[in-house]
């Protein structure tokens, strides 16, 4: 048997990614395409015609019935939820670090709040979080989903479509004039940002980064951090628009190492997509995080162990100036990404937890009472908008 399953949301391309590789048949309906998505969504994906919750819950309603499962990735949680489907709820940043579900919340490396709900609408945040049927989340982002249920699924393994990248011919059309990192993840404290832009005066070597210039802004907060970094970018960095995600290829071939996150304290989709293009990344690691391949605990062999802007520069000046150090560390780091990111091994395992969650849970639809489900419609739509222009806007009344 073929499972059809149905995945709400494809926070950087996970779902994309394994739907080349599993045996279930992954169909994807991502949220509409504005500012980054349109340059980070995989093509050809199907996507929500516009933003309003009433449209994307009608168009749940309309195909949920043709499949076996449902993952929820981002907001899709909210989508599954109210049309009362059997979902399972996979977390790789924001939604669970600072949970909609919890009082002004914040990330650790904020004093703003993410998230300002009132009661109602915290009320209704908890709810699909609590009818999902199973949580899981990426290494870090585990740590706070154990705060809030016991029965968390941890994953360490993390696709890389292989096929896009790889190291090829096909790659920038200029000169290099110095060793060059490229980094492409957003910028901000969750990054550590930051850390790097401290850590750049204190380098004695002679490099160029490639940063993309892509900023995380959801609070004021964001917004002054976004222009301190922009007003106080180091010389070593050059900015670059935008990157489509088949163009990222180009940029890992033409770079000489790639410049990961320093703050979260492990790997994320840049680092191992660049190691995969064989190149080495920089990227901080906390060792207390401990990591497995399948029951095999791994040691990340990524650097730097410390993520203080002085050992992020020694870390920098090393993999620039000490090429056998540098093709020693990517030699670990090689064997390391092949072992947490082989997509067929990570889709073998999501294959067998598809079939676990339909086991489990035979039908999509979980047949809850008509009043139940429209109870749940009617406390999204006064939690959410609580004066009458929003309210109509929801509704797509003009």
């Amino acid at each position: 048997m073929t499972l059809r399953v149905l995945a709400i949301g494809d926070v950087g391309n996970i779902m994309s990614t394994l739907q080349k590789y599993t045996k279930a048949e992954i169909h994807i309906i991502n949220f509409f395409k504005d500012g980054a998505g349109v340059f980070t969504y995989e093509k050809d994906i199907e996507t929500f015609s516009n933003y309003k919750v009433k449209d994307h819950l009608k168009k749940i309603n309309e195909i949920a019935r043709d499949y076996d499962v449902c993952i929820t990735m981002g907001t899709g949680e909210r989508i599954a939820y109210l049309a009362d489907l059997n979902y399972s709820a996979f977390y790789v940043g924001r939604d669970i670090d600072a949970p909609r579900f919890i009082k002004n919340s914040k990330e650790e490396w904020f004093s703003e709040p993410l998230h300002t709900l009132n009661f109602l609408e915290r009320r209704f945040y908890k709810k699909c979080f609590e009818n999902a049927n199973f949580h899981l989340a990426y290494t870090w982002v585990f740590e706070h989903l154990k705060k809030y249920t016991k029965n968390g699924i941890k994953l360490d393994m993390m696709p890389i479509d292989t096929s896009t990248f790889k190291i090829t011919t096909d790659t920038l059309d200029e000169p290099k004039k110095k060793f060059t990192f490229f980094s492409p993840q957003r910028m901000g404290r969750p990054k550590g940002t930051d850390l790097i832009w401290k850590a750049l005066p204190l380098c004695k070597s002679d490099f160029e980064i490639i940063q993309v210039e892509w900023f995380d802004v959801s609070t004021e907060e964001e917004l002054k951090i976004k222009d301190e970094l922009i007003k106080t970018k180091p010389p070593q960095v050059k900015f670059v628009p935008m990157i489509s995600r088949m163009d990222m290829p180009k940029y890992y071939n033409f770079a000489d190492a790639i410049l990961g996150n320093m703050r979260i304290g492990t790997y994320a989709l840049i680092e191992l997509e660049g190691i995969f293009c064989k190149k080495p990344a920089l990227q901080y690691t906390n060792k207390n995080m401990k990591i497995f391949s399948g029951n095999i605990e791994l040691d990340s062999p990524m650097i730097p162990t410390s993520n203080d802007p002085i050992d992020i520069a020694k870390a920098i000046d090393k993999i620039v100036e000490d090429k056998e150090f540098r093709e020693e560390l990517f030699e670990k780091e090689y064997t390391f990404a092949k072992q947490i990111s082989d997509p067929q091994r990570v889709a073998d395992w999501w294959d067998d937890f598809f079939l676990k969650i339909h086991k489990d849970y035979p039908k999509i639809k979980k047949n809850s009472s008509k009043i139940s489900v429209s109870l749940r419609l009617i406390l999204f739509l006064f939690a959410n908008r609580l004066y009458f222009k929003k309210f109509k806007r929801l509704l797509g009344i003009n």
